[in-house]
């Protein structure tokens, strides 16, 4: 048990709280971070120092994981060597490994699914005093429960209130507290063959529209000016009014009402009422108008309809940026997949976005070495990255997922050396288009949401790295390099005069002038900024 005083008084427990994965997660992570913090836990930044580590962890890819066991290694090794420590495993990880990670691991105190957070300081109270000897009493898991029925319940959805009661806090927040995300929904029906994210995060489980809007409302009160609405298939968004209420009549979550309801459309309910996901882009833009940059992630191809796109074109504030992952450029492949859809399809989509916002940027996934991909398999891959303007790709060698019906189905039988070369291949072709779509840019004027102050050194000369082009006479004059991105999310860097006068544009969007590019990045001059920003 770990000793909570100090020369015979109590403190409060400080937590380390390490986060992998994506979006989801840092989400999860920020709501876990303010939960606790009201019950009196701290947070800290120094690991060796803490008295419970939290990894908040991912189950997509092997790398997530190889990282967090590493971890846990560790501090094995400092737990046997006398530190007083509790660890904690939350997440995908700690829910498709289940209580069996507790037998493998002993180091590790506790398991908390991403599907159980609200039950976290249940356990770690537990555990704090020593009660919680019983495995079962040290994990919080959907486990069978994770796949439930046609709605559901205020009671039996207690992680809404975990969004409901969000702390955020500008100061722990990224782009200095001005940029925020909000989930919209919960889990995923796709069950694509080599992905855990259905078992390990449930059903699709989609928000009330207002509890939606009020949540981005209370983040504009907070200054926050750059939301990012969250879904593992965000634009599968439905929410039929009246489906779900509690016992006093309100809405609640409820289960995504399927593929077949949603190719409905808004108009196809008989009188019943729907939000359907260009509803809930287009509530938001007009409602919540201090919310200036309203992004969204992930797209599935298939299913997205023009009504979004024609809010996208509407609405000002919406970033005509669009993260839609491919997977593959083969048929065949996409089948063994299960992704739903062909190239075909896919083109199809990318030709209706680019008719209607010509200025869009597209980003995706791919996945190389995929079981039984073929030569040919790789090149129609090849051949759809050269086709599609794509601003950049997640390229990422398959690794099989326990868990996943592939793995159980599909023999890994693509060599590891293969799959490098053809990832490292991809990349460099990936490398080309994005170099082409950056150029595309130069000369223009562009919009930048300001993020943070680099922390590189200057160097002289352009080459195409991390700096483009910053010259050493403006180092010797105090300049330090500020980065951001554009509305279609293309990173962008430019100098300010000084350290003070750069931090002062975090958060901030000003006017860069373009004036050179690389395959992932623009360098630009800036020849506007707000009026209460000093340069001096």
């Amino acid at each position: 048990m770990v000793d909570l005083t100090v020369d015979g008084a109590a403190r409060g427990p400080s937590v380390y709280l390490e986060t992998f994965g994506c979006q989801m997660n840092e989400l999860d992570s920020e709501l876990v971070r303010g939960h606790l913090k009201a019950l009196g836990y701290g947070f800290i930044d120094d690991r060796d120092a803490a008295d419970i580590v939290l990894f908040n962890t991912c189950s997509v890819r092997a790398q997530a994981e190889n990282k967090v066991l590493s971890r846990i290694g560790r501090l094995r090794v400092e737990k046997q060597e006398g530190r007083s420590l509790i660890i904690g495993v939350i997440g995908c990880l700690a829910e498709r490994e289940g209580e069996s990670m507790l037998k493998r691991l002993p180091e590790v105190d506790l398991l908390c699914g991403p599907g159980e957070l609200d039950r976290l300081p249940m356990l770690l109270d537990n555990v704090l005093k020593g009660v919680a000897v019983e495995m079962a009493d040290r994990a919080a898991l959907q486990g069978s429960t994770s796949r439930r029925s046609a709605t559901l319940s205020a009671a039996e959805d207690s992680l809404e209130l975990l969004d409901l009661s969000r702390a955020f806090e500008p100061e722990a927040a990224s782009s200095g507290g001005r940029s925020a995300y909000v989930r919209i929904t919960r889990g995923c029906n796709k069950f694509c063959t080599y992905c855990v994210v259905p078992n390990t995060r449930g059903a699709e489980v989609h928000r009330p529209p207002d509890a939606i809007v009020d949540e981005c409302r209370a983040l504009a009160d907070k200054g926050v000016i750059e939301v990012t609405l969250l879904g593992q298939t965000v634009n599968h968004y439905l929410y039929v009014h009246g489906a779900a209420v509690d016992a006093g009549g309100a809405e609640v979550p409820q289960v995504g009402p399927g593929l077949a309801a949603l190719r409905k459309g808004a108009g196809g309910w008989a009188g019943r009422r729907v939000t359907t996901f260009a509803h809930l882009l287009e509530r938001i833009h007009d409602e919540v108008p201090e919310i200036q940059r309203l992004r969204f992630v992930t797209s599935y191809p298939r299913d997205f309809g023009d009504d979004v796109l024609d809010v996208m074109a509407r609405c000002e504030r919406i970033c005509r940026y669009l993260h839609v992952p491919a997977q593959s450029g083969s048929d065949r492949i996409l089948g063994l997949m299960n992704r739903g859809y062909t190239v075909g399809q896919y083109l199809e989509f990318v030709d209706r976005v680019l008719d209607r916002l010509p200025d869009a940027s597209i980003a995706g996934d791919i996945i190389v070495g995929f079981p039984t991909e073929t030569e040919d398999d790789f090149q129609e891959t090849v051949d759809l990255v050269r086709r599609v303007p794509f601003k950049n790709n997640f390229i990422f060698k398959y690794s099989p997922r326990p868990g996943t019906t592939a793995i159980k189905r599909l023999p890994d039988d693509v060599p590891e050396a293969l799959k490098r070369s053809r990832c490292n291949e991809l990349l460099a072709i990936q490398a080309q288009v994005s170099a082409q779509v950056h150029a595309g840019q130069v000369g223009r004027e562009v919009p930048v949401f300001v993020e943070k102050v680099t922390d590189v050194e200057p160097t002289s000369g352009g080459g195409g790295g991390v700096i483009l082009g910053w010259e050493q006479n403006q180092a010797a004059k105090g300049a330090v390099q500020c980065s951001g991105r554009t509305p279609g999310d293309l990173i962008t860097v430019f100098d300010a005069p000084s350290q003070a006068s750069g931090e002062a544009l975090v958060g901030k969007i000003i006017s860069v002038f373009v004036e050179s590019s690389a395959p992932r990045l623009l360098r630009g001059r800036m020849v506007a900024c707000p009026s209460k920003v000093s340069l001096g």
